[in-house]
């Protein structure tokens, strides 16, 4: 077999039906990105990129929304999948500097690039039980796992930069857990205080509804995503932040959780998935 059909086997996208297709799109899955973003950003090279380079401070509802666009190719775009995961390369290419402390780093660094896509397996497999109302069986957790390693491939991640099975997973990411710290970027995505702009989406009657209500809305809003933040973030992860979490605020999250996930378990698919996972689910017959 030639390198480059090995290569384009790798550069497959995950399959329609497999379990990232039946999971990414759920819009209970937007309430996990808040502890994986605190999870990627933790990591001192990852932070300093988001510092001196993102947009999430002028720009944080349409740097979330970029965000998901991108996820939602890479796990069902088929085709486009390739693409995104080339562009997302080309647009990291010249993220790099140097930190507060005068440690240098790159977006492109292997183990800075693959930190920020492994984050999103063990946010996940935590935050299952809450939103899902179960836990992954150990079939479920190995095609996850293996669906999501073969989209850091379509990311660009050499084989060797992630574990291959999930038992060689958690070593891995143990050690990485040493190397966390809570960044300035990290506290500010926690801080309940910090400035957030009026999101500027959707129609025109609920833009006008959103910008007056907006001086009680984001308050609101900011502890609510601390709250979950830290909540779906795994305990191990808490403990090396030094984040708090008490047993009083774990039974309000799995009081919210639970009614969060009965809501939306019995919502039409049209509105339990984001419109680009629904269509993709529709032209697939998995709608």
């Amino acid at each position: 077999m030639s390198l480059d059909v090995q290569h384009s086997r790798l550069l497959q996208p995950p399959p329609p039906g497999g379990i990232l297709w039946q999971d990414t799109g759920d819009i209970r899955t937007l309430l996990t990105l808040g502890p994986a973003f605190v999870l990627q950003v933790s990591h001192p090279a990852v932070g300093a990129g988001v510092d001196d380079h993102s947009a999430f401070r002028t720009d944080p509802w349409g740097r979330g929304a970029r965000s998901v666009r991108s996820v939602l190719l890479w796990v069902y775009g088929e085709e486009r999948a390739v693409a995104e995961g080339r562009r997302l390369r080309a647009l990291h290419r010249t993220v790099g500097g140097t930190d507060a402390r005068g440690r240098r780093y790159h977006a492109l660094a292997a183990r800075t690039y693959a930190w920020v896509h492994a984050t999103g397996y063990p946010v996940t497999r935590y935050a299952r039980p809450y939103l899902w109302s179960r836990p992954y069986t150990e079939d479920e957790e190995r095609r996850y796992f293996a669906e999501w390693r073969r989209v850091g491939q379509l990311l660009g991640i050499h084989e060797r930069d992630l574990p291959e099975t999930v038992e060689e997973f958690w070593p891995y990411y143990r050690a990485t857990l040493k190397e966390l710290e809570l960044t300035g970027v990290a506290q500010e995505l926690l801080d309940v205080r910090r400035p957030l702009p009026v999101p500027e989406t959707g129609p025109r009657p609920v833009r006008i509804a959103v910008r007056l209500l907006w001086p009680a809305l984001r308050p609101l809003f900011l502890r609510l995503r601390r709250f979950l933040s830290i909540g779906l973030l795994p305990p191990e992860a808490r403990t090396v932040l030094g984040l708090p979490w008490t047993e009083a605020q774990e039974r309000r999250l799995r009081r919210l959780c639970r009614a969060i996930g009965a809501v939306v378990s019995r919502l039409p698919h049209r509105m339990r998935y984001l419109p680009d996972a629904h269509a993709a689910r529709v032209r697939h017959g998995l709608d």
